[in-house]
């Protein structure tokens, strides 16, 4: 089962990390910080060197399902010892593993340097398989597979094929899986989603972060969050959002369902940015193309976490307009 291989990597990688390390991995071509270890120090180049294998294992592990998997040259870097602080902006002295040389750059770059739609769709894709994996929820990861593999070999463009992916996971989902059950799935994935703890507990507007992510990857032509709200007493939030030309809203990947709108990546990407296990989707609505500024769907719809009202029977990896 490929998500029970991710699972095994990534808790091996994990092991090997150490919160005082000083080296890290990124690729020696791109300086991107590759998945599972985007966010990972090591505390011995030895130890580094191991994750970087089971790194490029976890990673083709990933191509089996998808060949558009980019391929990283993996490499060992090391922060400068004087520097205060390893997010520290000063100049470190990354130097590269001796046996892979390359040009080291001179901070450790952030994950989510020159992020991709395949990168996002991977990212989302792989926690979601290892959640898949660690669930009781036998055959959910084959029958995805295999309604995947039933479109995939009709789609030549590497963004359409990682698109796709998310769209037969969240078919599959939806199909399978009652909403608490997708809650408990998704909101356990989000766990292992590289994303840097500290820097996002603080973030203000954690979905307004998720979207301008996707926003820079050309996954949404535009958004705008239309109402927003926060209740001191009982700490939950909601926001009311219209999304624009969004890749999976109907059009593009997910063409066959123009009813539907598959949050999996948004609902993912968000719990990720908090520190709740509870989100709801209502007042889902498709706009008329009158009132959509671009010719791809439009769509507004409420997120609410904390809320106990249940979300009109749908779950969070697709959702449907509100009465169909």
């Amino acid at each position: 089962m490929i998500g029970t291989m991710l699972h095994e990597i990534r808790s091996h990688i994990a092991s090997l990390a150490s919160e005082s390390g000083r080296y890290y991995l990124i690729c020696g071509r791109t300086h991107h910080r590759p998945v599972p270890a985007a966010d990972l120090y090591f505390e011995s180049r030895s130890a580094a060197r191991a994750a970087a294998q089971a790194t490029e294992q976890y990673r083709t592990v990933l191509r089996r399902y998808d060949p558009q998997v980019p391929y990283y040259d993996v490499i060992v870097c090391e922060c400068d010892p004087e520097t205060p602080s390893r997010a520290s902006t000063a100049s470190p002295a990354a130097t590269a593993d001796p046996d892979q040389p390359a040009e080291a750059p001179n901070s450790p770059p952030a994950s989510g340097d020159t992020q991709s739609v395949i990168d996002i769709c991977h990212t989302v894709a792989g926690v979601v398989f290892e959640s898949i994996a660690e669930s009781p929820h036998d055959g959910l990861e084959n029958a995805i597979m295999d309604t995947y593999l039933d479109i995939a070999e009709t789609i030549e463009h590497p963004d359409e094929l990682c698109l796709q992916l998310l769209t037969s996971t969240a078919t599959e989902l939806e199909k399978r899986l009652d909403p608490e059950e997708q809650l408990s799935l998704l909101s356990t994935a989000a766990a292992n989603l590289p994303i840097d703890a500290q820097t996002d507990a603080a973030e203000a507007k954690p979905l307004d972060a998720v979207l301008s992510e996707f926003q820079a990857v050309d996954m949404l032509e535009s958004y705008r969050v239309e109402q927003r709200s926060v209740d001191a007493e009982s700490e939950s939030r909601s926001w009311t959002i219209r999304i624009d030309g969004y890749a999976l809203g109907g059009d593009g990947a997910d063409g066959d369902h123009p009813e539907r709108i598959v949050t999996l990546p948004i609902i993912v990407e968000l719990f990720g940015r908090l520190a709740t296990r509870s989100l709801t989707i209502t007042d889902v609505e498709r706009l008329s193309a009158a009132e959509s500024s671009s010719a791809p769907a439009a769509w507004r719809l409420t997120i609410r976490t904390g809320a106990e009202e249940r979300s009109h029977g749908h779950g969070l990896a697709c959702v449907r307009a509100t009465g169909r």
